[in-house]
Formats: C-alpha cells, structure tokens, sequence
C-alpha cells in the first residue's frame, strides 16, 4: 500500500540552491554543484518526492571551466525554466565568466555551449517568460553606489532578447529585500498569480539566518510592496538546538491540479552545530491566503514528514548500494573534483574494475586530482571497496578519501614506507597534513572500510572481507563540516590515486565501491 506522506529531505546530501520547473505532468529540478563536475545535476519526478537524475547540465568541458577553481567557488545556484518547447538553464560560473545560460529540447541532453550574458554583474540570476512571450533576467548585484556593508545587494531585471540571447533595454531595480538593510538579497525567482508578478527571494546569507521573503507589484517592473508576512519561512528563530537549520533558497511549483509547493535548501546538522551533509532538498506544502503565498500552513517550519502531493503516487528508483564497474560510462552519482583535462580514470582498460591514473595532482590543492567521489547522503554510512595497488615510490598512494575541500580532508590509503608497504590514515586540517594512524600491509590487494556513527568515522582494511582490522577508530569527523572549513559545500567521499606532485605511470584499480545508510 502507497504511504500517504513522504519524509525530508527528497534529496538528501549536498545539493543546495534547489530550481524547479513543470511541463504538463513532468517535473524538472536543478541543483547547485561549487567547483565539481560534471556541473548541475537534473532530475526528473512525476509525484514531487521521488527523484531520478537524467544526466547533468553541464557535463562537456567546453561548457564548465573549474580550472583553479576554489571548493566553493564554480557553478552558483542554477534556475531551470520552459517556455515554447525549450528549457532553459543559467547560472554563474563565479570562477570563470560570470552569467550565461544554456538550452536543450530534452531535459537529459544535449545541452547547448554556453551564451555568456554581458553586462550582468553578480550572481544567482533566474528567467522569467511572461504572457505576451516576452522574457525577463533578473539577477542580485552589490549596491552600484557601493557596499555600505557587507551584503549591501539589490534585486535588478532587464529584458533578454531570446533571439541575440542578449539583454536589452532599461535595467530595473526591483527590490532590496524585506528587513531593513537586509544582506545578501539573493535568488530572485518571479512568478506571475492572479494578475500579480511575485518576486520571491532569499535574504540573510546563507547559513543560520537564511530565510524567505516576497514581494509583489501589479507591473514586472514595479514598484514592489514586500509581504507584511515576511519573512515567510525561516529558521533562525527555532534556535541552534533545532534540527533542520538555514532554511531558503526556495522555488515555487504548481501542479496541474492547483496545488502549490516549494523546493528549498535545508541542512540537518549532528554532533553539535554541524553540516558535514552540506545544503540538502526539502520539499513543503504552500496555500494562497489574501494574495500572500503561506509557507508550511499550520506549522511555519520546515517538517521531516508531510501529506504526499496529490498526484499519481511513483516510486523511488532503487540504486544499487554496490557499483561493480559493469557499464561503460560512470553512473550519474559520480562526480570530480574541477574539470578534468585528461582522462585519468578508465572502466575498459580492466573490464569491471575502475582504473584510475597516479598523477601529480593532488586533493590537497586547487587542482584536478585522480578522484572520483560521491556525496555523503547519512548521517551514519558504511563505505567499502577492494582495490588493487602496489606503490613503487613513497610518494605513490590509492584508496578512500572523504572531501571537505582541498584543506580539510581524510585519506585512508595504501603507500610504500622506507621498510615496506603502508596503510595510513592522513588527516588534512586547514592545509597541514597529520598521520593519525599507520599499519604495515604487505599484499597488493586490500579490502578498504570506512564507518560512520555520527561523527565518530572508523576505519577498517584487511587481505579478505571476513578478516577486516581496524586502522583507526572513532576519528572525529567534525573538520569535514562547512562549520569548521567554512564555504557552502558537503562533504564527498570516493576513490583516490595520486603521486603527489611528481609523474608517475602508475595505477590503482578498484574492483567495487559499496555505500549505504546504516
């Protein structure tokens, strides 16, 4: 029997900045995606709550330069619209080239090459297609006669000629936000109810005090008059202690049977004020009272379980908590760490192995390092491979690697000592290297285990999967939060090979990469 309610977040892990869109039965949504790649995963829902990703946005080179780019810098907080048989997507690319925006007729791809939008300062830009077929930028910028503090932006909008993919004519300055001196209004969103342009936002900066708010204006130039309801969703007044904290960044949705909901980004933290998950995707309920949209009707908050959507119940598609490394392209779930410039990893130069290349790159820089990793989505997880391996310099290693950023990781791998073969965990805390834990290992072939029990992470490794020993145990996780490394990422964990800065022709293959929830 179909349950009747559904649980947050629907996705959970590290994907902020949520953007959805409709088309007829179809549901559409994009997420944020810092300095990995592929950039801008897409998933497809016909009931709101159960997701399939298709593809990613950007998933060519060509399209997404993350060369040096900063952990938290890269791809910002994409929007996804339809309009006449075409969906659109923009976003910023905050490292390199600012604002453009790319086309596809089928959501899963091709995509088009970028069309970088000239003259379009700031970040967090969206679309909007009125009635008369006319198409508007909106975007958030600093104050142009200058931050008089720090978060001092202003909502603006001009017109996008869909032909030149320019922008034309007056630029409009919409709003400043809710609360007087707001920082950081951003990711403007209009929709357009009952005779109204609704512009909604995010103010208070990304983290504790995030929030919601909305104006309206009966012209999509304004003037716009804020919701004497604002903000109309928020967390920050529930206190640290709460359990689902920074709640905003949402985006409106209607059904074809006239219900209303939002997508927003939340976090869950745990051990204290905490995200390793980073910015996840909640979904709420909202009702339209006296022209003001409400947000959670009844609550006011963010809930971890709501009445299902009223539509045709699907099911959540199951994903194999084991990749053997069968297919001939990566599963969707994978990403890398900026843009890779040569392909160091390979499924067919060992048919159900994965291979990846020693190179001189490394995690611990701003660089492209043999790494392909996945989002931690539990708060407790068990990650496990076997890997072949045999170190021919000390510099050579392979294994698992849990990433905050290229300053704050955890590396449990097999490398060569002076006196034989070594399985080491190495801890990377703001930028200095520390080895917490050394055993010797002689075989080539290793079984790698990694536990999670909140944040106490463990280690385990051994010749055979019965005779597992433990490396290091209960290490404490909390440095693989954006409340210790700071920015706006979670924490992604997966398979490493490197030689640390010197060339090496080496490789380590891995037979199977297992995660699941515990």
């Amino acid at each position: 029997m179909q349950k009747k309610t559904f649980t947050n977040p629907v996705l959970p892990g590290f994907y902020p900045d949520p953007s959805i869109c409709r088309v007829g039965d179809d549901y559409y949504l994009v997420t944020s995606t810092f300095a990995y790649f592929p950039g801008v995963p897409i998933f497809h829902s016909r009931d709101l709550v159960n997701w399939r990703q298709i593809g990613h946005v950007l998933d060519r080179p060509s399209q997404l330069n993350l060369d040096g780019a900063d952990h938290s810098g890269g791809i910002y907080a994409p929007t996804i619209r339809y309009h006449q048989g075409r969906f659109y997507m923009i976003t910023t690319n905050v490292t390199h080239g600012g604002n453009f925006l790319v086309t596809a007729e089928d959501p899963a791809g091709p995509w088009s090459e970028p069309y970088w939008l000239e003259g379009t300062p700031g970040i967090d830009p969206s679309l909007f297609f009125d009635d008369d077929g006319r198409a508007y930028y909106t975007g958030t910028r600093p104050n142009p006669a200058g931050m008089r503090y720090n978060g001092d932006c202003e909502i603006y909008l001009q017109e996008l000629d869909l032909k030149t993919m320019r922008l034309t004519g007056e630029v409009h300055i919409l709003w400043k936000g809710a609360l007087r001196e707001a920082i950081w209004p951003e990711a403007p969103h209009i929709y357009k109810v009952n005779g109204y342009y609704y512009l909604m936002i995010a103010e208070g900066g990304t983290a504790h005090e995030h929030a919601v708010t909305i104006a309206r204006s009966k012209k999509i130039t304004g003037p716009y008059t804020g919701n004497p309801g604002n903000p109309i969703l928020t967390h920050r007044h529930l206190g640290r202690d709460y359990p689902i904290v920074n709640v905003g960044h949402g985006d409106l949705v209607e059904t074809a049977n006239g219900e209303w909901w939002m997508v927003l980004l939340a976090s869950r933290p745990y051990g204290g004020y905490y995200r390793n998950l980073g910015r996840e995707t909640f979904l709420v309920p909202v009702k339209w009272e006296n022209g003001w949209p409400v947000v959670s009707p009844g609550e006011g908050r963010v809930l971890f379980e709501y009445p299902r959507p009223d539509l045709p119940a699907g099911d959540r598609p199951a994903e194999a908590a084991c990749d053997h490394f069968d297919g001939p392209e990566l599963d969707f779930k994978w990403v890398f760490l900026r843009t890779p410039r040569e392909n160091f990893w390979s499924l067919q130069e060992r048919p159900g192995h994965l291979r990846l290349k020693l190179r001189p790159t490394m995690i611990t820089r701003k660089e492209n390092p043999s790494f392909v990793g996945r989002r931690q989505q539990h708060m407790d997880f068990c990650a496990r491979t076997v890997m072949e391996f045999t170190p021919a310099a000390e510099n050579e290693e392979a294994g698992l690697a849990f990433i905050q950023s290229d300053l704050y990781n955890l590396r449990a791998i097999l490398t060569k000592g002076k006196d034989g073969h070594l399985l080491r965990l190495v801890k990377c805390y703001d930028g200095r290297e520390e080895v917490l834990a050394e055993e010797p290992y002689a075989g080539g072939r290793v079984y790698l285990q990694a536990e999670a029990k909140g944040q106490d992470y463990s280690f385990y490794f051994g010749a055979t999967e019965r005779e597992l020993k433990p490396l290091a145990t209960k290490v404490d996780g909390r440095f693989l939060s954006t409340d210790v490394a700071d920015g706006f990422v979670g924490t992604c964990l997966g398979l490493y090979a490197g030689s640390n800065g010197k060339e090496s022709g080496n490789y380590a293959d891995f037979d199977w990469f297992e995660y699941r929830g515990l």
